[in-house]
């Protein structure tokens, strides 16, 4: 279930347009800047496949002139498939002399 927030600026003049298109996508949530021409965008997805093609769908608007990446979430728990226990870090390594220096 990725979930990301963008900063989404629109062509000159289309603002508007870009407005419609992204309020028309179910898996977009989009908020008016209130001082500056930008939107923000919150999208919610329900895998990895459907975000690049939610991603591909976004970049292909021509009102949209810049998408800028702000945050991402994906829980890894929610694609089908996965093991959590796969998706963790390697242990730090210890240090071999003993103790703190």
């Amino acid at each position: 279930m990725p979930i990301m927030s963008y900063l989404a600026y629109p062509a000159e003049g289309r603002k508007e347009e870009l407005l419609a298109a992204l309020e028309s996508i179910p898996q977009c949530e989009v908020r008016v800047a209130a001082d500056q021409d930008l939107l923000v965008l919150v999208t919610d997805t329900g895998g990895t496949e459907e975000e690049r093609a939610l991603t591909d769908r976004l970049h292909g608007l021509e009102s949209l002139a810049l998408l800028a990446l702000v945050a991402g979430f994906d829980d890894p728990d929610t694609e089908p498939g996965t093991d959590p226990r796969r998706n963790t870090a390697p242990p730090l390594p210890t240090d071999s002399h003993g103790g703190d220096q």
